[in-house]
Protein backbone atom coordinates (compact mmCIF):
# COMPACT_ATOMS: atom_id res chain seq x y z
CA UNK A 1 0.00 0.00 0.00
CA UNK A 2 2.87 2.54 1.13
CA UNK A 3 6.12 1.88 -0.15
CA UNK A 4 9.50 4.45 0.90
CA UNK A 5 13.05 4.13 -0.40
CA UNK A 6 16.05 5.46 -0.17
CA UNK A 7 14.34 8.40 2.18
CA UNK A 8 17.33 10.71 3.74
CA UNK A 9 17.31 13.86 5.91
CA UNK A 10 19.94 16.19 7.14
CA UNK A 11 20.07 18.59 9.74
CA UNK A 12 23.13 20.86 9.49
CA UNK A 13 25.75 18.06 9.65
CA UNK A 14 23.97 15.56 11.30
CA UNK A 15 22.80 12.55 8.87
CA UNK A 16 19.02 11.74 10.44
CA UNK A 17 18.04 9.21 8.09
CA UNK A 18 20.15 7.57 5.15
CA UNK A 19 18.51 5.60 2.62
CA UNK A 20 16.05 3.90 4.42
CA UNK A 21 13.29 2.42 2.95
CA UNK A 22 9.95 0.60 4.83
CA UNK A 23 6.93 -1.34 3.24
CA UNK A 24 3.57 -1.34 4.76
CA UNK A 25 1.12 -3.14 3.60
CA UNK A 26 -2.38 -3.67 4.20
CA UNK A 27 -3.57 -5.74 7.07
CA UNK A 28 -0.56 -5.99 8.86
CA UNK A 29 1.07 -4.15 11.78
CA UNK A 30 4.33 -2.88 11.04
CA UNK A 31 6.70 -2.19 14.13
CA UNK A 32 9.32 0.60 14.10
CA UNK A 33 12.12 0.26 16.78
CA UNK A 34 14.95 1.89 18.04
CA UNK A 35 16.77 4.04 20.37
CA UNK A 36 16.19 7.39 20.60
CA UNK A 37 17.99 9.77 18.09
CA UNK A 38 17.66 6.29 15.56
CA UNK A 39 15.72 8.18 13.14
CA UNK A 40 12.45 7.05 14.16
CA UNK A 41 10.54 10.54 14.74
CA UNK A 42 12.11 11.91 11.32
CA UNK A 43 10.82 8.57 9.08
CA UNK A 44 7.56 8.94 10.54
CA UNK A 45 7.17 12.51 9.57
CA UNK A 46 8.41 12.32 6.47
CA UNK A 47 5.69 9.67 5.73
CA UNK A 48 2.91 11.86 7.04
CA UNK A 49 3.77 14.63 5.40
CA UNK A 50 5.18 17.02 8.34
CA UNK A 51 9.09 16.98 7.16
CA UNK A 52 9.92 16.62 3.34
CA UNK A 53 12.86 14.44 2.96
CA UNK A 54 15.97 15.45 1.13
CA UNK A 55 16.32 12.36 -0.69
CA UNK A 56 14.29 8.83 -1.81
CA UNK A 57 10.55 8.25 -3.09
CA UNK A 58 7.33 6.99 -1.31
CA UNK A 59 4.53 5.76 -3.41
CA UNK A 60 0.79 5.06 -1.98
CA UNK A 61 -1.37 2.60 -4.29
CA UNK A 62 1.73 2.38 -6.76
CA UNK A 63 1.51 6.09 -7.63
CA UNK A 64 3.97 8.59 -6.61
CA UNK A 65 3.14 11.06 -3.43
CA UNK A 66 4.78 14.01 -2.19
CA UNK A 67 2.81 15.40 0.83
CA UNK A 68 2.94 19.18 1.09
CA UNK A 69 1.98 18.94 4.97
CA UNK A 70 -0.02 16.59 7.37
CA UNK A 71 -3.18 17.77 6.54
CA UNK A 72 -2.75 16.65 2.75
CA UNK A 73 -1.32 13.54 3.53
CA UNK A 74 -4.43 12.75 5.95
CA UNK A 75 -6.82 13.82 2.63
CA UNK A 76 -5.38 11.22 0.78
CA UNK A 77 -5.53 8.37 3.53
CA UNK A 78 -2.22 8.54 5.84
CA UNK A 79 -3.29 9.55 9.82
CA UNK A 80 -0.74 10.07 12.34
CA UNK A 81 -1.18 10.08 16.44
CA UNK A 82 1.99 11.67 17.92
CA UNK A 83 3.87 10.58 21.09
CA UNK A 84 3.65 14.46 21.72
CA UNK A 85 0.34 14.93 21.99
CA UNK A 86 -1.92 17.57 19.72
CA UNK A 87 -4.99 17.82 21.59
CA UNK A 88 -6.50 21.32 21.79
CA UNK A 89 -6.97 21.68 25.77
CA UNK A 90 -9.27 24.54 25.89
CA UNK A 91 -11.88 23.05 23.59
CA UNK A 92 -14.90 20.23 23.78
CA UNK A 93 -13.95 16.70 23.41
CA UNK A 94 -16.20 16.80 20.34
CA UNK A 95 -14.03 19.53 19.05
CA UNK A 96 -10.78 17.94 19.48
CA UNK A 97 -12.45 14.95 17.47
CA UNK A 98 -13.69 17.02 14.82
CA UNK A 99 -11.30 20.47 14.63
CA UNK A 100 -12.10 19.59 10.48
CA UNK A 101 -14.82 19.08 8.53
CA UNK A 102 -17.24 18.85 11.15
CA UNK A 103 -20.62 17.40 9.83
CA UNK A 104 -23.22 20.21 9.17
CA UNK A 105 -26.68 19.89 9.24
CA UNK A 106 -28.45 22.80 7.66
CA UNK A 107 -25.30 24.72 6.95
CA UNK A 108 -24.34 24.77 10.74
CA UNK A 109 -22.05 22.10 12.65
CA UNK A 110 -24.57 19.03 14.27
CA UNK A 111 -23.42 17.88 17.25
CA UNK A 112 -25.66 15.79 17.44
CA UNK A 113 -24.33 14.00 14.08
CA UNK A 114 -21.17 14.60 15.83
CA UNK A 115 -22.15 11.82 19.06
CA UNK A 116 -23.41 9.50 16.85
CA UNK A 117 -20.12 9.39 14.84
CA UNK A 118 -17.81 9.76 17.62
CA UNK A 119 -19.86 6.51 19.97
CA UNK A 120 -18.51 3.70 18.41
CA UNK A 121 -15.10 5.16 18.03
CA UNK A 122 -15.06 5.90 22.02
CA UNK A 123 -16.29 2.47 22.43
CA UNK A 124 -14.10 0.58 20.91
CA UNK A 125 -11.37 2.31 23.02
CA UNK A 126 -13.27 1.84 26.05
CA UNK A 127 -13.74 5.75 26.43
CA UNK A 128 -16.89 7.10 27.57
CA UNK A 129 -16.17 11.06 28.45
CA UNK A 130 -18.60 14.00 28.40
CA UNK A 131 -19.04 14.93 25.02
CA UNK A 132 -18.31 18.89 26.31
CA UNK A 133 -15.78 18.49 28.87
CA UNK A 134 -13.02 20.40 28.05
CA UNK A 135 -10.51 18.16 27.07
CA UNK A 136 -7.66 19.59 29.57
CA UNK A 137 -9.54 18.14 32.37
CA UNK A 138 -9.47 14.65 31.58
CA UNK A 139 -6.39 12.55 32.84
CA UNK A 140 -3.14 12.33 30.57
CA UNK A 141 -4.12 8.75 28.98
CA UNK A 142 -7.58 9.95 28.42
CA UNK A 143 -6.05 12.74 26.03
CA UNK A 144 -3.87 10.25 23.88
CA UNK A 145 -6.82 7.82 23.59
CA UNK A 146 -9.20 10.62 22.08
CA UNK A 147 -6.22 11.15 19.70
CA UNK A 148 -6.59 7.94 18.48
CA UNK A 149 -10.53 8.30 18.24
CA UNK A 150 -9.68 11.76 16.30
CA UNK A 151 -7.47 10.00 13.99
CA UNK A 152 -9.45 7.10 13.22
CA UNK A 153 -12.46 8.95 12.58
CA UNK A 154 -10.96 10.44 9.34
CA UNK A 155 -11.24 6.70 8.13
CA UNK A 156 -7.71 6.44 7.18
CA UNK A 157 -5.83 3.47 5.22
CA UNK A 158 -2.44 4.25 6.66
CA UNK A 159 -2.39 4.94 10.61
CA UNK A 160 0.61 5.41 12.09
CA UNK A 161 1.06 4.87 16.16
CA UNK A 162 3.52 6.82 17.71
CA UNK A 163 4.23 5.39 21.12
CA UNK A 164 0.27 5.14 21.50
CA UNK A 165 0.70 3.11 24.83
CA UNK A 166 3.51 5.31 26.38
CA UNK A 167 0.84 7.09 28.44
CA UNK A 168 -1.63 4.18 29.14
CA UNK A 169 -2.05 2.05 32.30
CA UNK A 170 -1.55 -1.76 31.55
CA UNK A 171 -5.42 -2.06 31.21
CA UNK A 172 -5.45 0.35 28.47
CA UNK A 173 -2.75 -0.49 26.76
CA UNK A 174 -3.95 -4.09 26.18
CA UNK A 175 -7.17 -2.71 25.19
CA UNK A 176 -5.55 -0.71 22.61
CA UNK A 177 -2.94 -3.38 21.31
CA UNK A 178 -6.01 -5.46 20.75
CA UNK A 179 -8.00 -2.81 19.11
CA UNK A 180 -4.99 -2.68 16.74
CA UNK A 181 -5.03 -5.94 15.89
CA UNK A 182 -8.73 -5.23 14.41
CA UNK A 183 -7.72 -2.54 12.80
CA UNK A 184 -5.16 -4.28 10.58
CA UNK A 185 -7.51 -7.25 10.11
CA UNK A 186 -9.81 -4.95 8.73
CA UNK A 187 -7.48 -4.15 5.93
CA UNK A 188 -5.68 -0.89 7.31
CA UNK A 189 -1.92 -0.77 7.34
CA UNK A 190 -0.64 0.11 10.92
CA UNK A 191 2.66 1.35 11.52
CA UNK A 192 3.09 1.15 14.89
CA UNK A 193 6.77 2.58 16.72
CA UNK A 194 6.98 1.56 20.55
CA UNK A 195 9.46 0.98 23.54
CA UNK A 196 8.03 -1.48 25.00
CA UNK A 197 9.39 -4.68 23.04
CA UNK A 198 7.06 -7.28 24.68
CA UNK A 199 4.34 -5.50 23.15
CA UNK A 200 5.75 -5.22 19.84
CA UNK A 201 6.01 -8.96 19.83
CA UNK A 202 2.43 -9.11 20.82
CA UNK A 203 1.12 -6.77 18.24
CA UNK A 204 3.28 -6.82 14.99
CA UNK A 205 3.93 -8.95 11.64
CA UNK A 206 7.11 -7.51 10.98
CA UNK A 207 8.96 -5.36 12.49
CA UNK A 208 12.04 -2.69 11.50
CA UNK A 209 14.77 -1.56 13.42
CA UNK A 210 16.66 1.43 12.82
CA UNK A 211 20.25 2.48 14.61
CA UNK A 212 22.11 5.61 13.65
CA UNK A 213 19.73 6.56 10.84
CA UNK A 214 20.20 2.91 9.25
CA UNK A 215 17.61 0.20 8.88
CA UNK A 216 19.67 -2.57 10.58
CA UNK A 217 16.99 -5.16 10.74
CA UNK A 218 14.30 -4.45 8.05
CA UNK A 219 10.71 -6.07 7.66
CA UNK A 220 11.81 -8.75 10.31
CA UNK A 221 9.18 -11.09 10.26
CA UNK A 222 7.91 -10.70 14.28
CA UNK A 223 7.53 -14.64 15.00
CA UNK A 224 11.14 -15.02 13.90
CA UNK A 225 13.22 -12.65 16.06
CA UNK A 226 13.61 -12.91 20.05
CA UNK A 227 13.73 -9.58 22.09
CA UNK A 228 17.29 -10.28 22.75
CA UNK A 229 17.67 -9.99 18.92
CA UNK A 230 15.88 -6.59 18.57
CA UNK A 231 17.82 -5.21 21.95
CA UNK A 232 20.79 -6.21 19.88
CA UNK A 233 20.20 -4.58 16.93
CA UNK A 234 18.97 -1.47 18.39
CA UNK A 235 21.92 -1.21 20.33
CA UNK A 236 24.67 -2.89 18.97
CA UNK A 237 25.60 -4.69 21.77
CA UNK A 238 23.94 -6.12 24.50
CA UNK A 239 21.40 -3.69 26.61
CA UNK A 240 23.06 -2.48 29.66
CA UNK A 241 21.91 -4.31 32.70
CA UNK A 242 20.19 -2.76 35.28
CA UNK A 243 21.10 -3.52 38.90
CA UNK A 244 18.34 -4.85 40.72
CA UNK A 245 17.50 -2.21 43.39
CA UNK A 246 16.83 -4.83 45.81
CA UNK A 247 20.66 -5.63 46.34
CA UNK A 248 22.08 -2.42 46.18
CA UNK A 249 22.93 -0.95 49.31
CA UNK A 250 22.39 2.83 49.00
CA UNK A 251 25.28 5.40 50.71
CA UNK A 252 22.52 6.64 52.75
CA UNK A 253 19.31 5.69 54.03
CA UNK A 254 17.08 6.56 56.57
CA UNK A 255 17.13 10.63 55.77
CA UNK A 256 14.20 12.61 56.66
CA UNK A 257 11.22 11.63 55.51
CA UNK A 258 8.33 12.67 53.81
CA UNK A 259 5.26 11.81 55.52
CA UNK A 260 1.71 11.75 55.25
CA UNK A 261 -0.99 11.59 58.30
CA UNK A 262 -4.20 10.82 57.67
CA UNK A 263 -4.42 12.30 54.65
CA UNK A 264 -7.96 13.44 52.85
CA UNK A 265 -8.12 14.67 49.30
CA UNK A 266 -11.70 14.97 48.63
CA UNK A 267 -12.64 12.34 45.80
CA UNK A 268 -8.72 10.95 45.61
CA UNK A 269 -7.43 10.00 48.80
CA UNK A 270 -9.28 9.13 52.39
CA UNK A 271 -7.06 9.19 55.58
CA UNK A 272 -3.43 7.71 53.96
CA UNK A 273 -0.78 7.76 56.38
CA UNK A 274 2.57 7.26 54.44
CA UNK A 275 6.69 7.78 55.18
CA UNK A 276 8.90 7.98 52.26
CA UNK A 277 13.03 7.95 53.96
CA UNK A 278 15.61 9.91 52.68
CA UNK A 279 17.47 7.60 50.34
CA UNK A 280 14.70 5.35 49.48
CA UNK A 281 12.57 4.81 45.84
CA UNK A 282 8.69 4.66 46.97
CA UNK A 283 6.65 3.40 43.85
CA UNK A 284 3.05 4.35 43.57
CA UNK A 285 0.94 2.44 42.09
CA UNK A 286 -2.48 1.82 41.20
CA UNK A 287 -5.44 1.35 37.84
CA UNK A 288 -7.12 5.18 37.23
CA UNK A 289 -8.25 7.04 39.48
CA UNK A 290 -6.91 5.07 42.23
CA UNK A 291 -5.62 7.84 43.99
CA UNK A 292 -1.75 6.85 43.55
CA UNK A 293 -1.18 10.63 41.29
CA UNK A 294 -2.44 12.10 44.01
CA UNK A 295 0.19 11.64 46.44
CA UNK A 296 2.36 13.27 43.90
CA UNK A 297 0.13 16.37 43.91
CA UNK A 298 -0.14 16.73 47.48
CA UNK A 299 3.81 16.63 47.78
CA UNK A 300 3.97 18.91 45.27
CA UNK A 301 1.50 21.46 46.38
CA UNK A 302 -0.85 21.03 43.44
CA UNK A 303 -3.84 19.94 45.93
CA UNK A 304 -4.48 20.67 49.47
CA UNK A 305 -5.61 18.08 51.99
CA UNK A 306 -8.65 18.89 53.80
CA UNK A 307 -7.69 17.13 56.42
CA UNK A 308 -4.49 15.57 57.43
CA UNK A 309 -0.95 17.06 56.89
CA UNK A 310 1.99 16.30 54.13
CA UNK A 311 4.94 16.80 55.60
CA UNK A 312 8.41 17.57 53.41
CA UNK A 313 11.76 16.56 55.04
CA UNK A 314 12.55 20.06 56.34
CA UNK A 315 9.02 19.85 58.24
CA UNK A 316 7.37 22.47 56.08
CA UNK A 317 3.72 21.87 54.36
CA UNK A 318 3.72 22.48 51.14
CA UNK A 319 0.65 24.84 50.56
CA UNK A 320 1.31 25.61 46.68
CA UNK A 321 3.27 24.62 43.96
CA UNK A 322 5.33 27.43 44.04
CA UNK A 323 5.72 26.87 47.76
CA UNK A 324 7.05 22.89 47.28
CA UNK A 325 9.44 24.30 44.88
CA UNK A 326 11.21 26.37 47.12
CA UNK A 327 10.97 23.81 49.64
CA UNK A 328 12.72 21.67 47.67
CA UNK A 329 10.34 19.00 45.53
CA UNK A 330 10.87 18.46 42.24
CA UNK A 331 8.17 17.23 39.39
CA UNK A 332 9.52 15.38 36.88
CA UNK A 333 6.76 14.61 34.08
CA UNK A 334 6.86 12.34 31.48
CA UNK A 335 4.85 14.95 29.85
CA UNK A 336 8.15 16.60 28.69
CA UNK A 337 5.63 19.23 26.05
CA UNK A 338 2.96 19.53 28.44
CA UNK A 339 5.11 19.98 31.75
CA UNK A 340 8.42 19.35 31.32
CA UNK A 341 10.46 21.72 28.49
CA UNK A 342 10.37 24.69 26.78
CA UNK A 343 10.69 22.79 23.75
CA UNK A 344 11.26 26.65 21.66
CA UNK A 345 13.83 27.74 23.92
CA UNK A 346 17.99 26.38 23.92
CA UNK A 347 18.56 24.09 26.73
CA UNK A 348 20.71 26.21 28.73
CA UNK A 349 17.34 28.09 29.45
CA UNK A 350 15.69 25.37 29.96
CA UNK A 351 18.24 23.48 32.52
CA UNK A 352 18.47 26.84 34.53
CA UNK A 353 14.86 28.08 34.80
CA UNK A 354 13.39 26.49 37.56
CA UNK A 355 16.48 28.14 39.99
CA UNK A 356 16.14 32.06 37.84
CA UNK A 357 12.66 32.37 37.00
CA UNK A 358 11.05 30.06 39.49
CA UNK A 359 13.17 30.75 42.02
CA UNK A 360 14.61 33.81 41.36
CA UNK A 361 18.01 32.66 43.21
CA UNK A 362 20.27 33.71 40.21
CA UNK A 363 18.70 37.74 40.59
CA UNK A 364 16.82 39.69 38.58
CA UNK A 365 19.60 39.88 35.58
CA UNK A 366 22.23 37.03 36.18
CA UNK A 367 24.96 36.89 33.97
CA UNK A 368 23.96 34.72 30.85
CA UNK A 369 27.61 33.02 31.12
CA UNK A 370 26.90 31.77 34.12
CA UNK A 371 23.39 30.14 33.96
CA UNK A 372 25.27 28.63 30.43
CA UNK A 373 27.98 27.18 32.03
CA UNK A 374 25.91 25.83 35.49
CA UNK A 375 23.70 24.26 32.69
CA UNK A 376 26.54 22.44 31.04
CA UNK A 377 27.82 21.36 33.71
CA UNK A 378 24.23 19.74 34.98
CA UNK A 379 23.80 18.25 31.38
CA UNK A 380 27.06 16.90 31.27
CA UNK A 381 26.42 14.98 34.29
CA UNK A 382 23.24 13.57 32.96
CA UNK A 383 24.66 12.65 29.68
CA UNK A 384 22.44 14.38 27.56
CA UNK A 385 23.25 14.86 24.42
CA UNK A 386 22.90 17.55 22.41
CA UNK A 387 24.40 21.36 22.64
CA UNK A 388 23.52 23.84 25.55
CA UNK A 389 22.40 26.18 22.74
CA UNK A 390 19.92 23.55 20.91
CA UNK A 391 16.46 24.27 21.46
CA UNK A 392 15.07 21.65 23.57
CA UNK A 393 12.14 20.23 20.98
CA UNK A 394 15.48 19.32 18.77
CA UNK A 395 16.52 16.71 20.90
CA UNK A 396 15.42 12.81 21.11
CA UNK A 397 12.78 11.94 23.72
CA UNK A 398 15.52 10.39 25.75
CA UNK A 399 17.68 13.43 26.15
CA UNK A 400 14.36 15.68 26.63
CA UNK A 401 13.62 13.46 29.50
CA UNK A 402 17.06 13.88 31.08
CA UNK A 403 17.07 17.56 30.36
CA UNK A 404 13.63 17.64 32.09
CA UNK A 405 15.65 15.93 35.41
CA UNK A 406 18.88 18.35 34.81
CA UNK A 407 16.58 21.60 35.00
CA UNK A 408 15.10 20.44 38.78
CA UNK A 409 18.53 18.89 39.74
CA UNK A 410 19.89 22.85 38.90
CA UNK A 411 17.42 23.56 41.84
CA UNK A 412 18.90 21.39 44.28
CA UNK A 413 15.91 19.28 45.59
CA UNK A 414 15.31 17.30 48.65
CA UNK A 415 12.46 15.57 47.11
CA UNK A 416 12.12 14.01 43.78
CA UNK A 417 8.16 13.22 42.36
CA UNK A 418 8.41 11.42 39.35
CA UNK A 419 5.63 10.45 37.18
CA UNK A 420 6.43 8.19 34.42
CA UNK A 421 9.50 9.49 34.18
CA UNK A 422 10.65 7.08 31.20
CA UNK A 423 7.81 7.60 28.93
CA UNK A 424 8.69 7.07 25.54
CA UNK A 425 12.28 6.33 25.99
CA UNK A 426 14.07 3.51 24.72
CA UNK A 427 15.72 0.78 26.08
CA UNK A 428 19.30 2.44 26.48
CA UNK A 429 18.12 5.71 27.75
CA UNK A 430 15.36 4.24 29.99
CA UNK A 431 18.52 2.28 32.01
CA UNK A 432 20.50 5.20 32.57
CA UNK A 433 17.63 6.92 33.69
CA UNK A 434 17.08 4.23 36.18
CA UNK A 435 20.96 4.78 37.08
CA UNK A 436 20.95 8.55 37.64
CA UNK A 437 17.52 7.64 40.46
CA UNK A 438 19.49 5.21 41.94
CA UNK A 439 22.64 7.71 42.32
CA UNK A 440 20.06 10.45 43.66
CA UNK A 441 18.27 8.09 45.96
CA UNK A 442 21.75 7.03 47.06
CA UNK A 443 22.72 10.61 48.12
CA UNK A 444 19.66 10.43 50.31
CA UNK A 445 17.12 12.22 48.28
CA UNK A 446 13.82 11.19 48.85
CA UNK A 447 12.34 9.56 45.42
CA UNK A 448 8.34 8.88 44.71
CA UNK A 449 8.09 7.22 41.31
CA UNK A 450 4.42 6.65 39.91
CA UNK A 451 4.59 4.68 36.66
CA UNK A 452 1.98 2.73 34.27
CA UNK A 453 4.57 0.52 33.56
CA UNK A 454 5.26 -2.49 36.18
CA UNK A 455 8.27 -3.63 35.03
CA UNK A 456 10.06 -0.04 35.98
CA UNK A 457 8.21 0.20 39.30
CA UNK A 458 9.78 -3.60 39.89
CA UNK A 459 13.10 -2.45 38.39
CA UNK A 460 13.71 0.85 40.09
CA UNK A 461 11.82 0.84 43.72
CA UNK A 462 12.62 -0.67 46.89
CA UNK A 463 9.06 -0.99 47.68
CA UNK A 464 5.64 -0.09 46.29
CA UNK A 465 2.35 1.17 47.56
CA UNK A 466 -0.70 0.25 45.50
CA UNK A 467 -4.01 1.92 46.00
CA UNK A 468 -7.20 1.39 45.41
CA UNK A 469 -10.11 4.05 45.87
CA UNK A 470 -7.94 6.40 47.08
CA UNK A 471 -6.58 4.21 50.02
CA UNK A 472 -3.37 1.79 50.64
CA UNK A 473 -4.17 -1.42 49.91
CA UNK A 474 -0.74 -3.17 50.05
CA UNK A 475 3.13 -2.80 50.00
CA UNK A 476 4.79 -4.99 47.93
CA UNK A 477 9.07 -4.89 48.60
CA UNK A 478 11.68 -7.74 48.20
CA UNK A 479 10.75 -11.23 47.02
CA UNK A 480 6.92 -10.13 46.85
CA UNK A 481 7.49 -7.38 44.32
CA UNK A 482 7.01 -8.49 41.14
CA UNK A 483 4.95 -7.88 38.34
CA UNK A 484 2.36 -10.48 38.49
CA UNK A 485 1.93 -9.44 42.30
CA UNK A 486 1.60 -5.53 41.60
CA UNK A 487 -0.62 -6.23 38.73
CA UNK A 488 -2.99 -8.45 41.50
CA UNK A 489 -2.45 -6.31 43.97
CA UNK A 490 -3.58 -3.51 41.64
CA UNK A 491 -7.10 -5.25 40.33
CA UNK A 492 -7.70 -7.01 43.46
CA UNK A 493 -6.94 -5.27 46.21
CA UNK A 494 -4.13 -7.80 47.47
CA UNK A 495 -0.79 -9.07 46.32
CA UNK A 496 0.47 -12.46 45.10
CA UNK A 497 1.78 -14.59 47.75
CA UNK A 498 6.03 -14.48 47.21
CA UNK A 499 6.93 -17.97 45.26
Amino acid sequence: MLVAEGLAKHYGGVTALDGVGITLEAGEVHALVGENGAGKSTLVKIISGVVRPDGGTIELDGAPVRFADARQAARQGVAIVSQELMTYDDLTVLENLFPYGAPLRRGLVSNREMRRLARPVLSELGLDPAPYARVGSLPLADRQLLEICRALLQEPRVLILDEPTSALPREAADRLAATTRRLADRGLAVLYISHFLEEVMRVADRVTVLRDGHAVLPAAPASGVGLDSLVTAMLGAAAPAAADPRRVRRARTGGAPVAFTDVTVPGRLREVSLNAAGGEIVGLAGLQGSGHLAVLDAVCGRVRPSRGAVRLPNGVTPRSARHAVTAGVAYVSGDRKGRGLMLDKPLWENVTSVTWLGQGRDGALPRRSRLVERARTGLERLRVRGDVHARAGDLSGGNQQKAVLAKWLDAGPAVLALDDPTRGVDVGARAELHRIVRDLAAEGKVVLVASSDLAELVDLCDRVLVFQHGKVVDTLAAERLTEPGLSLAMNAGFAAPAP
